[in-house]
């Protein structure tokens, strides 16, 4: 009999598992390989928490995978003393199926281990809860959300007491720990009943609103041009159905907004999100509603924040009169131009500033940053990387110098009150230059051209491919070992210059051999330099069954740029083709 089976029955049998889910379970007696998919491995713990599928079984997010991984943080809690567990844990959760429950189930197991928790009274976005944590004085916080994930997944993500996302170490420890109990016999779970008269848990709400909503506030550059040209600015607002909804129109509302328009069908709570094939930002097909919305009140942005709002994605009006969508890269770019050239001009730009973006985030960011005599810094996929930068700034006390943060898959942050990114602040800010704009007499898309003729070109393609189940895991780890000891020396007439493996550390000359030392942390990321000016990197997801592909290319011409970028994705993916 296989271990997955093996557990299967384990379920079954077991008196700690209640009826819902045994009846779950039978339903899928005669599938084998469902039982295999639910029972092979535990879901993954690693530093983005869990995230995985909804239902019963090892591998798949329910009450009593949540249960385990908080009992393995209680007792990493534990083992920093009375202090840490008097201290709490920020607890908050997104729109999602069973967000609310996972939720209490988390701090009802930190209750039955001796640990406060504080515990929001509704939906809160993902950056919100960042800013509890220090603001309440926690030593770590959970939200249970999958971010952008399609409805059948759900997640729990794990922060610790700098607001920041847990460090390898202490995930290691809390992996360390759930390894070495039983699901059922070894974890501890007070009675919500219980936990609520002792006064180990603690509903929060509106206070805390308010002070993280004040420190966003405090982002704010031209808060005097918005009141002056607020009332003539138009934008079009959908939640997809998440947790921006409330905190993003008040912050419009707190900066001078007063013309947003949300899109009612994607306004409320929907752990299906009916409306869209996947609450993602990221993908236009969204937007459709919002287009029409946006059309219908002659409004010049679109905003869309993913279900936990901690992504923001724009559309904007472009010179025919058309929505067109702008990427991340794009976005971050605007705001980082917007940002500096106005604290240069009020000569609030602090000594030595500070400015960070991913490794496969574009390369105009560091052209428009050397505009202003400023550095950028690079750092691996991650917010919780970013945070590392602010959290040493911060014991420097050095936390001024910090500018602005960003991702290319539309993670933004301004400000250290969080240590993760916030759409919330990302909205304001883009409404904020949005009016800036205006005042010039061009919209943010004339904005984004006139940045392209002054720094070039650049274009930049992601492709994600999802590769699910454990036929999947195996393809994707096939892929980037092929990658990485057989990768051609040519993709089209392009020569391989040097390619950099972020698992040994090293980049490597492919002409000549040569090596050198990578500065940033161990991680299994492939970096391609071409002979053309291009450039490809490649990732396996860290959070998803996905291998992901960055390609970019800069030019001159959007001409030239656009050509780079198309005979540099016909290669790449041709080679990938043969692989799948």
């Amino acid at each position: 009999m296989s271990n997955a089976m093996k557990q299967y029955k384990l379920w079954l049998e077991s008196g700690a598992v209640d009826m819902d889910t045994k009846n779950e379970l039978l339903t899928i007696a005669h599938d084998e390989d469902e039982i295999n998919e639910r029972f092979y491995q535990d879901l993954s713990f690693g530093t983005g928490g869990l995230r995985g599928i909804i239902g019963a079984g090892t591998n798949r997010m329910n009450i009593y995978t949540v249960r385990k991984a908080t009992q393995g943080l209680a007792m990493l809690i534990c083992e920093h003393g009375k202090e840490a567990m008097n201290r709490g844990v920020a607890i908050a959760y997104d729109s999602r199926l069973y967000s609310d429950t996972f939720a209490m189930e988390a701090a009802k197991v930190l209750a039955a281990n001796g640990i406060k928790s504080y515990l929001f009274e509704s939906l809160r976005p993902t950056p919100e809860l960042s800013f509890t944590i220090r603001h309440l004085h926690c030593i770590s916080g959970i939200i249970i959300t999958a971010s952008h994930n399609p409805a059948k997944y759900n997640g729990y993500k794990v922060y610790w007491e700098d607001g920041a996302q847990m460090p390898p170490q202490n995930a290691d420890k809390v992996l360390h720990c759930m390894n070495a109990i039983d699901i059922f016999q070894d974890v501890k779970v007070m009675s919500q009943a219980d936990a609520n008269t002792s006064g180990m848990i603690t509903m929060i709400g509106k206070e805390v609103d308010d002070a993280y909503l004040a420190n966003v506030m405090k982002q704010s550059i031209n808060p005097e041009l918005v009141k002056q040209t607020g009332d003539q600015l138009k934008i079009v607002y959908t939640p997809f159905h998440g947790a921006g909804n409330k905190p993003v129109r008040k912050i419009l509302s707190m900066l001078g907004v007063t013309n947003v328009y949300v899109v009612r069908e994607q306004e409320d709570p929907d752990p299906a999100f009916s409306t869209v094939k996947s609450p993602n930002p990221e993908d236009p097909e969204g937007f459709v509603y919002a287009i029409k919305l946006a059309k219908d009140t002659q409004s010049s942005l679109i905003i869309g924040t993913d279900p936990d709002g901690d992504r923001m994605g724009l559309m904007v009006r472009n010179s025919d009169g058309e929505y067109v969508t702008l990427s991340g890269n794009q976005v971050g770019v605007l705001l980082i131009n917007y940002i500096l050239s106005q604290k240069q001009q009020k000569g609030t730009l602090p000594k030595d500033p500070v400015v960070i973006k991913t490794i496969v985030t574009t390369e105009m960011a560091t052209k428009v940053c050397e505009k202003y005599g400023v550095a950028i810094t690079n750092v691996l996929t991650g917010f919780k990387f970013i945070g590392e930068i602010i959290k040493n700034l911060e014991e420097k006390n050095e936390q001024d110098r910090f500018i602005f943060g960003y991702e290319e898959s539309y993670g933004y942050l301004s400000g250290t009150y969080a240590r993760d990114k916030d759409a919330v602040v990302a909205t304001m800010l883009t409404a904020e230059m949005a009016a800036w704009y205006a005042m010039r007499g061009m919209t943010v898309y004339d904005g984004m051209q006139e940045l392209y003729k002054e720094f070039g070109y650049y274009r930049e393609i992601q492709k994600s491919i999802t590769l699910e189940g454990i036929s999947g895991i195996q393809k994707t780890k096939e892929i980037v070992d092929y990658l990485r000891t057989n990768a051609p020396d040519h993709f089209g007439e392009a020569k391989v210059m040097a390619i950099r493996d972020y698992q040994t550390g090293l980049r490597t000359e492919t002409q000549t051999g040569k090596t050198e030392k990578l500065t940033l942390p161990v991680s299994n990321v492939l970096y391609f330099e071409l002979s053309d000016n291009t450039y490809f990197v490649v990732r396996p997801s860290g959070t998803e069954p996905k291998i992901k592909f960055y390609l970019f290319s800069n030019g001159k011409t959007q001409k030239d740029a656009d050509q780079a970028i198309e005979t540099l994705s016909k290669n790449v993916f041709s080679l990938l083709d043969t692989l799948l």
